[in-house]
């Protein structure tokens, strides 16, 4: 069983910083393909940013700049740090764990984190 859990929203100023942690259960960290999501209120979820096991990155143009991915395996944990935070950053973050070795791929997903940025 794989477990998602992401800490670090919360409520910050436009210009500020925020770093969010996600901490992962289960031994398939190490190689597993990880990422950040976000989804604010009426639109559809979007990819932030992605981290494979080898710790190629990869970014949406709105995060590129400003918002960095990194994991350390070790601690079985991923981070998004977010710079130069905008209002339309404003969204819930989710966790991803992309497992691509199973039949079809399969897909864990954390319960979220709350990013609020005011303007």
């Amino acid at each position: 069983q794989v477990q998602l859990v992401e800490s670090g929203g919360g409520l910050v100023q436009a210009g500020g910083s925020l770093r969010l942690s996600c901490a992962a259960s289960g031994s398939s960290f190490r190689i597993s393909r990880m990422g950040w999501y976000r989804q604010a209120p009426g639109k559809q979820r979007e990819l932030v940013a992605t981290i494979t096991g080898g710790g190629t990155t990869n970014y949406a143009d709105s995060a590129k700049g400003r918002f960095t991915i990194s994991r350390d395996n070790a601690k079985n944990t991923v981070y998004l740090q977010m710079n130069s935070m905008k209002p339309e950053d404003t969204a819930v973050y989710y966790c991803n764990m992309y497992i691509s070795w199973l039949p079809g791929g399969m897909d864990y997903w954390g319960k979220g984190t709350l990013v609020t940025v005011s303007s």
